[in-house]
């Protein structure tokens, strides 16, 4: 009499080259082990906050809208109706859906001489190469969009002229009654650096478990403000954005055959024998 365990118990130890093979002919555990590398590793998908769908090649979307109606509140009598305003649309704009992609190889005598290890490489690179275009693409559109500008005021040297410059950064936008919740601060990863550092001295961090810096964990939320950086940025100025507003992430999803979708990643595994 046999006994059946379940779920199947997680294989312990190296990987044989058959588990191996058997990995790689399921594109859901690929795409389940990308997703655990690019996890909150996309710029592009912190700061584009709004998600689309693109049908047919191409999506149509509005610029420009405005964030108010025309009127103002108006006292309502009591049983009586609340009066209408027409929520004004923006500019009608296009754009056209581009699939990017790319593909590696990993021979048999590879697994069979270093297991898991070439797998994992290959993974870890694209993975790392689809980060930094889709991340550079998208900043080269988000600072190409963010064309104003404001005076720091101050060298930033301390944290207080730090804040303050933000803090004016932010009620200068608000005084003129955009609407805008300008809350997200985007630096170089040397201005972080030095902001973190700044910081720290300061006093502003929690020394208890919460510590970003004991924990390395990004954004890093101070006095308000969300504080976020990557590699992929570039640019001399810090950016201070309100990312509801900011823009959105198209995509398309194409239903192919033997693909499995990883939010907007579309990963495919092929086990080809030749000779």
């Amino acid at each position: 009499m046999s006994s059946l365990t379940y779920p199947v118990a997680r294989p312990e130890g190296d990987l044989t080259a058959e588990q191996i093979q058997l990995l790689l002919a399921n594109p859901r555990l690929i795409a389940r082990r990308i997703q655990q590398l690019t996890d909150q590793r996309f710029l592009a998908d912190y700061l584009l906050t709004g998600r689309f769908n693109a049908v047919g090649g191409g999506i149509f979307y509005e610029n420009g809208d405005e964030l108010f109606v025309a009127e103002n509140p108006e006292q309502i009598a009591p049983g009586a109706e609340y009066p209408l305003s027409v929520v004004g649309r923006g500019d009608l704009a296009a754009a056209k859906t581009v699939k990017w992609g790319r593909d590696s190889e990993v021979y048999d005598e590879a697994i069979a001489r270093l297991g898991i290890n070439p797998v994992d490489r290959a993974l870890t690179k694209l993975a790392n190469t689809i980060i930094r275009y889709i991340d550079t693409v998208a900043w080269g559109v988000i600072s190409s969009k963010v064309t104003g500008t404001l005076a720091a005021g101050a060298t930033w040297t301390d944290a207080g002229k730090i804040i303050t410059s933000v803090l004016t950064a932010r009620a200068a936008e608000q005084d003129l009654e955009l609407g805008i919740e300008r809350d997200t601060v985007i630096l170089t990863t040397t201005q972080y650096a030095k902001v973190l550092g700044i910081f720290m001295n300061s006093g502003l961090l929690p020394r208890e478990e919460g510590n970003v810096i004991l924990s390395g964990n990004l954004p890093t939320e101070i006095m308000g403000f969300t504080w976020v950086t990557s590699t992929h940025i570039s640019g001399s100025d810090p950016l201070l954005v309100d990312r509801d507003q900011l823009g959105g992430m198209a995509d398309e999803d194409l239903r192919s055959p033997g693909y499995v979708r990883n939010r907007g990643v579309g990963i495919e595994t092929l086990s080809e024998r030749i000779g």
